[in-house]
């Protein structure tokens, strides 16, 4: 039975992984920490982290970057593997979480869905090809309209396996308004859409001669962020010290 610490536990995510968790028979989350305090899922929620009190073997954490830094001292403190899915680290953060891996297991990544990661599994041998033979690439992110940041995290993820696939060397254009000239040949167009209630598109095209190549992912509901999240709990528990992301749990 994998114990789980949830991070972030009265967030949206934190919601949705407590749903989850309450169908699985071989984990449990043995407590929540949420600043708000709010009870949910049948475990205990405390304000703090130095409140805990029970033993789990793995962190998941959907909270926010401001509180990361805690979290990274707690975690090492207590040998505690980290499954980090909060978005929006700076640099400096992105640095203490390498640091933290020194001493601990971490997994971070910036889609938790076992089909983006999969996606970009595929990406890395199509786009090599695809740019051989003189397809540009484009990619288009949706989500709703309360999303903060553009283009989204996964996007750029997209762009990177693409771009380093290809030997590197692309430039990421996010707008060509003010521009009037042809379309460079290393040139990926990440291009970005917000409205409604859109939970994730991300569709990465290849464009040829002719010919059109068009790679997808769609995301329904948030609860395909939290099966992965689960998944990837599992499978750090027990691990040794190490950066790990999504690539390793789907193998």
């Amino acid at each position: 039975m994998t114990k789980i610490l949830l991070h972030g536990a009265c967030g949206r995510m934190g919601h949705w992984i407590a749903d989850t968790v309450s169908g699985e028979r071989d984990c449990e989350i043995v407590a929540g920490v949420d600043p708000s305090g709010e009870a949910y899922g049948g475990f205990p929620v405390y304000s703090s982290l130095s409140d805990v009190k029970e033993t789990a073997d793995v962190v998941i954490d959907f909270s926010s970057a401001k509180a990361v830094d805690g979290l990274l001292t707690f975690a090492v403190e207590h040998r505690l593997p980290l499954v980090l899915c909060t978005t929006g680290l700076s640099e400096a953060q992105i640095g203490a979480v390498r640091k933290t891996a020194e001493k601990i297991a971490v997994l971070r990544s910036s889609n938790m869905s076992i089909g983006v990661n999969l996606l970009i599994r595929v990406l890395r041998e199509a786009a090599p090809v695809l740019a051989a033979a003189g397809f540009d690439m484009e990619i288009v992110e949706k989500h709703h309209n309360q999303k903060l940041d553009a283009p989204s995290g996964t996007a750029l993820s997209l762009a990177d396996a693409c771009s380093e696939a290809c030997g590197g060397g692309y430039e990421y254009v996010y707008d060509r308004s003010q521009r009037r000239e042809k379309r460079p040949e290393r040139e990926i167009g990440i291009s970005s859409v917000r409205g409604g209630t859109i939970v994730g598109d991300h569709d990465v095209i290849f464009a040829g001669q002719d010919e059109v190549v068009t790679l997808s992912h769609r995301a329904y509901s948030r609860a395909i962020f939290a099966k992965g999240a689960v998944a990837a709990a599992r499978f750090l528990a027990g691990k040794p010290a190490g950066l790990y992301d999504m690539m390793d749990v789907i193998g």
